[in-house]
């Protein structure tokens, strides 16, 4: 080897291997190696809901927590029932490595359908997923505007069941940061393991 190129070489590897070390150190002390998918999305906003108990919910009340926002309603047959629970288990799974990181993780249920999700419905649909889980529901103007602050759509279905009929909506769970701010969807149409794996990226 060119012994002039040797200090050169010898420095581009000590470049090399420090910006490893970094990235390792990084990586070991939890820090994103990515950025939020949702940053910068607007995407959230304040409301004033209605909870479990028929006292207002704010926004604001969960400050300084992640949240996991999820729409949906306890008529329906299928998606929100099975995404609720893989929310649900996928924070319990979180929890098992990083309790006090799990401690901080609220998830939150919202309505489109308040016509029949009163406030006692929501509550105990709520529950059914577990003690963490808030269920809050509102007016037809409040569910309308935090589902247009979230980018949600939802519609009833007109298929001639007055009493039994279902809602077309949106299907994505949100997780949200302490300031209120999106970081990513989390995967609840696949596994409890695959949200816990998204939390695990993303809260710390």
């Amino acid at each position: 080897m060119n012994r002039r190129a040797m200090p050169h070489t010898f420095r581009s590897i000590l470049a090399a291997v420090a910006a490893t070390c970094t990235f390792a150190l990084a990586a070991c002390n939890g820090a994103p190696t990515e950025k939020p998918p949702l940053e910068g999305a607007a995407i959230g906003g304040d409301f004033t809901l209605t909870g479990k108990d028929g006292r207002p919910v704010r926004w604001s009340d969960f400050a300084g927590k992640y949240r996991v926002v999820y729409f949906g309603y306890t008529f329906c047959p299928d998606v929100c029932p099975l995404d609720l629970q893989n929310i649900a288990q996928g924070l319990r799974l979180f929890g098992k490595d990083h309790a006090d990181l799990a401690a901080n993780v609220v998830p939150v249920f919202i309505t489109i359908d308040p016509e029949r999700d009163t406030a006692e419905v929501v509550g105990k649909y709520a529950a059914n997923f577990g003690p963490k889980v808030v269920g809050l529901t509102g007016t037809p103007a409040q569910i309308a505007d935090v589902a247009r602050k979230w980018a949600v759509f939802y519609q009833k279905r007109d298929d001639g069941k007055p009493e039994a009929y279902l809602m077309d909506h949106s299907r994505a769970a949100y997780l949200m940061g302490p300031k209120g701010d999106a970081i990513a969807l989390l995967p609840a149409e696949q596994d409890a393991k695959a949200v816990a794996a998204e939390l695990a990226k993303w809260v710390h």
